[in-house]
C-alpha cells in the first residue's frame, strides 16, 4: 500500500509530514498528515485507539466474524486538509458528476429531483423523522453516508472514500481553509454578504452571522442550484416550494454563512469530553445533541448543532434538506468518526449499544433507504463499521 512516508509522496503540495513511529496498525493503514495542523486531543486519542481497533479486528478475524473486512482492506476516510490536491479534485469531480447524473427518485413524488444528487435531498426531506430519532440518528446516517459514498464510487468512478471535517480546524479563519477558501480544490467559498441574515437562534443562544448568508460565488459549486425543499428554512427569503411536501422544482442558489463562532461549539476538547465522559450510549447521544446548560459558556450549542452551522445557509442549514450542501456529508462523517472512536474504547460492548431513550423500534428496526441503495438492513448492521452488512461497512478514520 502506498504510504505518506514514501519518498515519491513526500513532495505533494498539500502534505507536510512529520515522521511518527509506526506501530503494527500503521503497516496496515495508509496514513497522511498535513503538518500545518498539529494533532489535537481527539486526533491523539484516535491514534492510541487504533491499537485497540487492531486487537479487536484480530479477534474478529480469528472468530470468522469480520465478513472479509480487515484493516488492510478498509476504506480510509481522511480530513479534507490531509488530502492532496489530486485527491480533492477527484472527489469534487465525482460530486459534480452526481449532480449531473439522472435522478432515480420517484418522479410522481419528486418532480423537482433532477439529478442523482437531488435524490439524497429528497430522501432526507421525507424521512427526517426516522433519520433523527433516538434509534436512527447514528446508524441511519452511517448508512446514508455509505449510500452516498457508494454512489460516488460506483456511479461516478471515484476511487477514494468520503472525507470528514475536523471541526477544531475551522475555529479560526475557516474561509482561508482548504475546505472553504473558494479555490478549485475547495468545497466552495462563503456566501456573499446578506444583511438580512443576522444569525440563527438555538436553545443555547444565538449563533451570530459571520457576514455571509448569500449565494456562494466561488469554487466548484458556485453554479449549483438546490432543487427541492425547503423543509424548515433557517434563512430569510427562501422561496416556497410549488408542491406541498417540498418535492416540486424550486431552483435556488446555494447560500452559506461559514461561521467560526459555530465551530467554537465543537472544539476538540468538547469532542474529547463527549467521548471520554460518556460511559453509556444514552449519555453520548444526549451530550452530542444537548449538552448540560452552562450559562458561562457562550458556545454551548452541542457538537451536532455546531457542526451543522459551520456552513449553515440554504439548503445546508435547513434540517430537512441539509444534504443539498455537500458539506453535510463532511459533518456527518465527523459525527460518525466520533461515534466510532467512542465505540472502539470498548468495542465488545459498545458496537451493539443502542440508544434506549424514547423507544423507536430497537434492534428490530430496519433501515430502508429506498431509491438511494437497494439493500434493507437490520439497524445493528449499521453499528458495525468494520464488517457490518456483509462487509459493506469497512472503514477507518485517520
Amino acid at each position: 500500500m502506498r504510504s505518506i512516508w514514501s519518498a515519491s509522496f513526500l513532495f505533494l503540495p498539500s502534505v507536510l509530514a512529520g515522521v511518527v513511529a509506526r506501530g503494527d496498525w500503521r503497516s496496515k493503514v495508509d496514513v497522511q498528515r498535513n503538518g500545518f495542523y498539529p494533532l489535537d486531543v481527539v486526533d491523539k486519542l484516535e491514534e492510541t485507539t487504533m491499537d485497540k481497533v487492531d486487537e479487536y479486528m484480530t479477534k474478529k478475524i480469528a472468530a470468522g466474524k469480520n465478513n472479509g473486512c480487515t484493516l488492510e482492506t478498509a476504506g480510509v476516510r481522511r480530513e479534507w486538509g490531509d488530502m492532496t490536491d489530486e485527491q480533492r479534485s477527484d472527489f469534487i469531480n465525482a460530486v459534480l458528476c452526481l449532480m449531473k447524473a439522472p435522478s432515480q427518485a420517484p418522479q410522481d413524488r419528486f418532480p423537482g429531483a433532477r439529478s442523482r444528487y437531488d435524490d439524497f435531498m429528497a430522501y432526507h426531506m421525507t424521512n427526517a423523522g426516522s433519520l433523527h430519532d433516538t434509534i436512527g440518528l447514528f446508524p441511519a446516517h452511517k448508512y446514508f453516508l455509505l449510500a452516498y459514498e457508494t454512489a460516488l464510487r460506483k456511479e461516478c468512478g471515484y476511487k477514494g472514500y468520503h472525507p470528514y471535517m475536523n471541526y477544531d480546524r475551522y475555529t479560526k479563519e475557516p474561509t482561508k481553509s482548504a475546505l472553504f477558501n473558494g479555490n478549485a480544490t475547495s468545497m466552495g467559498g462563503n456566501g456573499a454578504p446578506d444583511p438580512k441574515y443576522v444569525g440563527l437562534r438555538t436553545g443555547a443562544g444565538m449563533i451570530k452571522s459571520a457576514g455571509g448568508g448569500g449565494c456562494v460565488t466561488e469554487g466548484p459549486f458556485k453554479d449549483y442550484m438546490a432543487t427541492v425543499g425547503p423543509g424548515a428554512p433557517m434563512m430569510p427569503d427562501v422561496p416556497k416550494n410549488p408542491i406541498a411536501g417540498g418535492g416540486g422544482y424550486n431552483p435556488r442558489c446555494m447560500r452559506r454563512d461559514v461561521n467560526a463562532e459555530a465551530a467554537l461549539g465543537a472544539t476538540a476538547d468538547r469532542s474529547y469530553n463527549l467521548i471520554m465522559k460518556s460511559q453509556t450510549i444514552n449519555t453520548f447521544y444526549n451530550t452530542l445533541l444537548t449538552p448540560p446548560r452552562n450559562a458561562s459558556d457562550p458556545y454551548n450549542w452541542g457538537v451536532h448543532t455546531a457542526g451543522h452551522y459551520i456552513a449553515g445557509g440554504d439548503p445546508g442549514g435547513d434540517p430537512m434538506v441539509s444534504p443539498g450542501d455537500p458539506i453535510f456529508y463532511f459533518h456527518h462523517a465527523m459525527l460518525d468518526r466520533l461515534w466510532w472512536i467512542w465505540q472502539m474504547q470498548d468495542p465488545d460492548t459498545r458496537v451493539t449499544a443502542q440508544v434506549s431513550l424514547g423507544g423507536g423500534g430497537g434492534a428490530n428496526r430496519k433501515l430502508d433507504l429506498k431509491w438511494l441503495i437497494p439493500d434493507v438492513i437490520p439497524v445493528l448492521e449499521a453499528h458495525d463499521g468494520l464488517g457490518g452488512h456483509g462487509g459493506a461497512f469497512c472503514h477507518v478514520y485517520v
